[in-house]
């Protein structure tokens, strides 16, 4: 106590100073409307920006909660867009639903092996299943391939396993959407036939060929083309819509009518 007393005292002509500077600035600017006015703009501006820097850390400390939001309303407007001919009832019925959706996380993605998989924060316990589609905002991203209580891996387009029915964009040409691991940006499009008409820059896009994914799912713009061996077929390189090396969020794929289409076709073939 005897210290604050004696700081006090050594600099009482200072505290003096700033209390008859105090004193004087209210009275100039209690008596002067140009000063007064002055001073309720500073005050305002110096509010205003304490106000909008307080919104921004806040805003920034929920991002997290409004990206889930965000999440959560583009997967049930994909589940509208996936069932466009029954998107007309609100609440669509689900007696009507052909393709679900469903959200997930990353855990894991890998990019650089010829066989790469992807892990994400779902599994049977929230509904994921074995070949579900996997795709991002952007586009296609693979196919679950296991699945655990709470997770699954997903194999990578960027797979020499991958093999996935796509065509050109306004369309009726079909191929086999494959990877040749030499470059994590490029597939490759085979078996579209020589007497096509290819534009570099076309667009390539899920064929709908598959119980998988729906039709029309963007994949990627044709990089550049040339013919095969047989000189019959292109070989299309294919660069891909999705950064395949910063993936946070994606939106999983089942088709409900998967397994009976497989039931039949299996039938098909046995007969």
């Amino acid at each position: 106590m005897q210290r604050i007393i004696n700081f006090i005292l050594r600099n009482r002509n200072a505290f003096l100073y700033c209390f008859l500077a105090l004193i004087s600035l209210v009275i100039t600017v209690r008596s002067h409307s140009y000063h007064q006015s002055r001073f309720f703009n500073s005050s305002k501006w110096l509010t205003g920006n304490v106000y909008g820097t307080a919104s921004d850390v806040s805003s920034y400390f929920n991002l997290r909660e409004e990206n889930t939001r965000l999440v959560e309303e583009n997967e049930r407007l994909r589940r509208m867009l996936f069932n466009a001919e029954n998107a007309v009832i609100e609440p669509l019925d689900s007696s009507l639903v052909e393709y679900e959706v469903l959200s997930a996380r990353l855990v894991k993605n890998s990019f650089t092996s010829p066989r790469n998989y992807i892990t994400i924060d779902k599994g049977k316990n929230q509904g994921v299943k074995q070949d579900m589609g996997v795709i991002t905002t952007k586009g296609i991203l693979g196919i679950v391939e296991n699945v655990s209580n709470n997770f699954a891996t997903v194999q990578s387009v960027l797979n020499t396993k991958s093999n996935i029915n796509a065509k050109i964009k306004h369309s009726n040409y079909f191929g086999s959407l494959v990877w040749d691991a030499k470059d994590y940006t490029t597939a490759q499009l085979v078996d579209i036939p020589r007497l096509v008409p290819l534009v570099v820059g076309d667009t390539i896009v899920t064929g709908g060929m598959s119980s998988i994914f729906p039709e029309e799912i963007p994949v990627g713009v044709i990089k550049k083309y040339d013919l095969n061996d047989s000189k019959s077929f292109y070989n299309i390189d294919v660069e891909l819509f999705n950064d395949m090396v910063n993936i946070k969020n994606v939106y999983l794929i089942e088709n409900k009518n998967r397994e009976e289409i497989k039931a039949l076709e299996s039938t098909t073939a046995n007969e």
